[in-house]
């Protein structure tokens, strides 16, 4: 084997310009996998983040509209305890008003939470723009759209008329982006007490949390939904509703394998095809070999482990290249902001991955021509030339 692995390296060695060649090959296989795969998975985790990463993902609600969740404090533990998964969860009162300013009224929807526990699915402080936030009864926050039409500044008393007639002044302490528009332009958050009060209702609307494995949303909601007592409860989750965005992701993990998968078929084909000629022309040095005692299996092992050396090399640069390209890509594709245009999400696991399949390809590409050599006769190869 240690013999079969010196005619290895001394072949390679005497053909430095095939050799650098088939490296190169690998090497730029391996790092459009690398590249295009990150950036795949980059984009994916901040659509993700962007689409459901400030919002609940398992939400639970009466099976009848309009009916509130009176046992609340109940649900809330037993949706704590279904499983480790859950967390950040706040029991939510929603209800509609509409606010009177200068020129014009605008509907919106106040949203009672148990703030602190909100704020770690919405990260209202995290986009708190300008203000504080409510710190007692009565105080409020609003989006920048709805803060913007309806000129309220920070500290300013906004009157809100409930549905049935009700007017109840509250104070907004601070104005929120949450990044939709929508969201910006209609929600009033507060605490629960407060929406209590202006909507004269006891219970809550929902409850809802964020799991830690978003993908496993589905199945952590059927836990919750096993854990309930009350039966008059429904349960939701992300994915149920955004079937839409899921076919999205679908189709770019589809496509990013194919990418892969088109890349490590064209590395295996140039691998095999060059050390095929190569059996061609060392037949000769083969024979001879073969003549003088050579087992069959020493001179197919010559190839193995040119194709391994050859994948190991390749691996390696194609990973520094592959690093290089992201980090150049991360600092040079950037917004107006300075932020990249796409997130860069470096693995290591996705990195050792893609060069261990280049490796293992290397590898499988060099057992054709491996095989062709044991079945080289020496004598016929010495008596051709």
């Amino acid at each position: 084997m240690r013999l079969a692995f010196e005619i290895a390296l001394r072949f390679l060695k005497s053909g430095r310009n095939q050799t650098l060649l088939i490296v190169l090959g690998i090497s730029v296989g391996v790092a459009v996998q690398i590249f295009i795969g990150s950036l795949i998975q980059g984009l994916q985790i901040d659509l993700i983040d962007t689409t459901i990463g400030s919002t609940s993902h398992v939400t639970i609600a009466s099976k009848e509209d309009g009916e509130r969740i009176k046992n609340w404090e109940r649900t809330v533990y037993e949706s704590q305890i279904s499983s480790s998964d859950v967390k950040n969860i706040t029991p939510v009162l929603d209800g509609i008003a509409t606010i009177d300013y200068e020129d014009d009224r605008a509907s919106v929807v106040i949203r009672g939470f148990e703030l602190e526990d909100a704020d770690k699915i919405y990260k209202f402080k995290n986009n708190l723009y300008e203000g504080r936030f409510p710190a007692k009864r009565g105080e409020v926050l609003i989006g920048k759209e709805l803060a913007l039409k309806s000129g309220t500044r920070v500290n300013d008393d906004l009157s809100l008329i409930t549905t049935n007639g009700g007017l109840y002044r509250v104070n907004v302490t601070g104005f929120f982006d949450l990044g939709v528009a929508s969201v910006n332009d209609s929600w009033v958050v507060t605490d629960l007490e407060t929406v209590g009060n202006i909507l004269s209702v006891d219970g809550i609307t929902a409850v809802e949390m964020q799991v830690n494995e978003v993908f496993m949303a589905d199945e952590i909601s059927r836990q919750v939904a096993y854990t309930l007592s009350d039966t008059d409860l429904k349960v939701d989750n992300w994915k149920d509703l955004n079937q839409s965005l899921l076919s999205g992701l679908n189709g770019q993990n589809i496509s990013s394998y194919m990418i892969q998968v088109f890349v490590l078929v064209s590395v295996l084909l140039g691998i095999s095809s060059v050390l095929a000629i190569t059996v061609v022309q060392r037949s000769k040095q083969i024979g001879i070999l073969k003549a003088m005692g050579i087992t069959d299996r020493d001179a197919s092992l010559i190839f193995v482990f040119q194709g391994s050396l050859l994948g190991v090399l390749g691996a390696l640069m194609g990973i520094a290249l592959g690093i290089g390209l992201l980090v150049v890509f991360s600092k040079f594709a950037l917004k107006p902001d300075g932020t990249p245009i796409v997130p860069v999400y470096f693995s290591n696991g996705f990195v050792a991955i893609s060069g261990m399949f280049a490796i293992l390809t290397s590898i499988t590409a060099s057992l054709i021509p491996a095989r062709l050599t044991s079945k080289l006769d020496p004598i016929e190869v010495i008596n051709n030339g």
